[in-house]
């Protein structure tokens, strides 16, 4: 491996012109295709194999038209202090938005009139219309999310409250200003690593250009594979991050080789088959970790993470060709200016670098130091505990919003289970009398503890199947919901053996429902299958048992305590005020199942980046403390500057307008801190401290059967001349 990406780096160094032709040509071709490409729908939410998905499915089929899976909104009106909805002006005016609605828009399925629906609570001062679209939030036009505001400000000029509910006036999630503050941030960091503002701006350069072909190309495919606009996000997100990262590495490789006296092109081919090997294989651990994403079978998050993984192994492509060949044009302008006269002035100032001290702290400490990191992680993650998670609904938004403040509305006029309710399914076609089925369905599921109300069975064209709503007492995503809608389908069984009619729950409550039961599921086989593949892959890198097992369980403990951080900040608030949380709720079901699969990924680019250099002085004959001082001498500062400007990239995104997306970025960023400075930079050492040459211990049939890799360029070196005159002599001629 280090031979042919040796022989890359030289000719993507000599062809540099054509190589950054070549990739200028292709984001021109990507850019062109987005700019082109139609509006994407978006993903629709669907579950296979889950009852809720086999219940909206059903409806499809038996109530065309129906729009069940549609785009919804919920106007409700709330009268003065002392008025009710029911007198003749506001009846009046209520009516009037009724009108006004319907005849607003083509993409309207149905509109209920509050005073035929029965939609007026008890006390009658609070009403709602029931606006149902053909389809989904992403494909509501302007005008008709326009006309729905409109209606409502006119239900307000009249001198109600009015508020509107429902996702039809959901807005995807954008990107704001602290995206671009992260980039700042890891360009002054990147400045302060270098010395120089050629090879800070070089990483910045490469990683955009790498995520805009990625997002482009995300973008062009939007319409035909139908995918969501976080999509997008999340590439570009974890797109950025590792693309700065793996630039960095092979610029940084590229000043040590020019420091110990190797020509330009040289280096770069000696950087590419060292650094460059690394950021391969590390960029392989993060594909598997987001590919592996589809063992949850759900389509939206399978989608997600191969789009990510593509957006990755494009930034692994720049890195192993554009980066050389850029580097073909900086030539030393890659040193300061003081640096570019005596390059191997850095190689002598290297020598005692921080890392190296702190490397040898550790040796001397590393019982304290791995008992005070291992400890530290577990108190973080104490919160972990008390976990509770769910989908986020209008009850998890600020109070700020419409959709937050027609959902009290409701729930103060209704009853708290009235935003989350259940829609039953009776499907008939095998009953002698389906009416009378759907009939035992309505006084089965009215015995049930925790039924508000059940509605009157509603029958398709064919009098085959029925739907039925059930408003629960409790709020969506309370247990005794849950319960409920257990105990349903649990009844199910009952209800067919007696009449022969089947009942199916669905509704975007228990869709929730099922959803969070499937990643729940899906955790210990995605871990599985992620940590094994990965496990087989790091063992092959370093020719170990214990090295990749140790890099597995720190993985471990970085996740954990980040869950345990999320928790604390978005469940309990703590910091809320400076961390820009407006309302505390439950953690995003996806987030442990994104943060796994992504922190994974790039735990290990820490862990191959960092360990490749202790291996590489291993395989040269280093004592197992001298390796542990090499691979810090020669990686602690770069790896520290990576963390620093992934961590900035990170938390940018914690301040994007989606509560999934702010969620994912600190949960992201604070895993990559514990991972960064905790694991890898404390306990990594003292454990290599504490086992000595057992951490590069390999059964001896098992190092025959891997085939060997050579990250470390040892057979490299082997067949390279010890005098590099001859390599020098046939230089291209560079910028100095």
């Amino acid at each position: 491996m280090a031979t042919y990406l040796y022989r890359v780096g030289r000719f993507a160094f000599r062809r540099r012109r054509l190589v950054a032709l070549i990739w200028m040509l292709l984001f021109l071709l990507v850019g062109f295709a987005a700019a082109t490409a139609g509006s994407s729908a978006g993903s629709g939410l669907t579950v296979p194999g889950t009852e809720s998905q086999r219940a909206f499915d059903l409806i499809k089929e038996r109530f065309p038209g129906s729009s069940a899976d549609g785009s919804t909104a919920r106007v409700v009106f709330k009268a003065k202090p002392g008025d009710q909805v029911t007198s003749a002006p506001n009846k009046a005016a209520i009516e009037k938005v009724v009108g006004e609605i319907k005849a607003t828009s083509t993409q309207i399925a149905s509109v209920t009139n509050p005073f035929q629906a029965d939609a007026i609570s008890q006390d009658e001062t609070t009403a709602y219309i029931t606006v149902s679209y053909r389809t989904t939030p992403t494909e509501l036009t302007d005008d008709t999310t326009d006309a729905l505001k409109k209606a409502a400000a006119d239900g307000r000029d009249a001198g109600m409250t009015v508020e509107i509910g429902g996702d039809a006036l959901t807005a995807p999630p954008g990107v704001g200003s602290t995206e671009l503050i992260g980039i700042m941030i890891a360009a002054v960091t990147l400045f302060v690593t270098f010395g120089s503002l050629v090879a800070a701006g070089l990483p910045l350069v490469t990683a955009l250009i790498g995520v805009a072909i990625g997002v482009s190309g995300i973008t062009a495919l939007s319409t035909a594979l139908n995918l969501s606009s976080t999509t997008s996000i999340l590439a570009l997100m974890i797109g950025l991050a590792v693309g700065i990262d793996y630039a960095l590495f092979i610029v940084s490789r590229y000043r040590d080789e020019l420091a110990d006296g190797h020509g330009a092109e040289e280096a770069a081919g000696r950087a590419l088959a060292t650094a460059g090997s690394a950021v391969l294989f590390a960029g392989l651990t993060v594909m598997i970790a987001l590919a592996g994403l589809t063992v949850v079978n759900i389509p939206i998050l399978t989608k997600m993470g191969l789009a990510a993984a593509a957006t990755v192994a494009v930034a692994v492509l720049i890195a192993l060709t554009l980066v050389p060949a850029l580097l073909g044009f900086a030539g030393r302008r890659v040193f300061g200016r003081k640096a570019r006269r005596n390059p191997t002035s850095v190689r002598e100032a290297s020598q005692e670098r921080v890392g190296a001290r702190w490397a040898r702290f550790v040796l001397r400490h590393p019982t304290a130091v791995l008992l005070t990191g291992a400890v530290g992680l577990a108190v973080i993650a104490i919160p972990l505990a008390s976990i509770q998670m769910a989908l986020p609904d209008d009850g998890h938004l600020p109070t700020s919003t419409t959709q937050r403040r027609a959902y009290d509305l409701l729930t103060a006029g209704f009853g708290a289970g009235f935003n989350g309710p259940l829609l039953v399914t009776v499907d008939s076609s095998a009953a002698p009398d389906p009416r009378g089925a759907a009939a035992d369905s309505v006084r089965a599921i009215s015995a049930l503890p925790d039924v508000a109300s059940v509605s009157t069975p509603s029958f398709n064209a064919g009098g085959n199947t029925a739907m039925i709503t059930v408003v629960p007492k409790t709020g969506p995503n309370d247990t005794a919901t849950h319960d409920l809608v257990a105990a349903i389908r649990r009844s199910s069984n009952r209800l067919e053996s007696a009449t022969g009619a089947k009942m199916l729950v669905t509704g975007r409550t228990a869709l929730n429902i099922d959803i969070s039961q499937r990643l729940r599921a899906a955790l210990t086989p995605y871990l599985a299958v992620v940590v094994g593949l990965a496990f087989l892959l790091l063992m092959l890198i370093f020719r170990s048992v214990l090295v990749p097992l140790k890099a597995a369980l720190g993985f471990l403990a970085s996740v954990l305590a980040a869950l345990g951080a999320m928790v604390a900040v978005f469940q309990w608030g703590w910091l809320k005020d400076v961390t820009g949380v407006e309302q505390t709720g439950p953690v995003a079901s996806t987030m442990p199942t994104f943060i796994v699969g992504v922190v994974f990924g790039l735990a290990m680019d820490y862990e191959v980046f960092l360990v490749t250099r202790m291996r590489e002085a291993h395989v040269h004959g280093a004592q197992p403390w001298e390796a542990v001082v090499s691979g810090f001498t020669h990686g602690a500062r770069v790896v520290t500057a990576g963390a620093v400007i992934m961590i900035s990239v990170f938390l940018g995104f914690a301040g994007s307008t989606g509560s999934e997306i702010k969620m994912l970025g600190f949960g992201l960023g604070m895993a990559v801190l514990f991972d960064a400075f905790v694991v890898r930079m404390a306990i990594v050492p003292a454990v290599l401290a504490l086992i000595g040459r057992a951490a590069w211990w390999l059964p001896a049939w098992l190092n025959r059967s891997l085939p060997n890799v050579d990250i470390e360029g040892a057979n490299l070196r082997r067949r390279l001349p010890l005098d590099n005159d001859t390599h020098r002599e046939n230089q291209v001629e560079v910028p100095s």
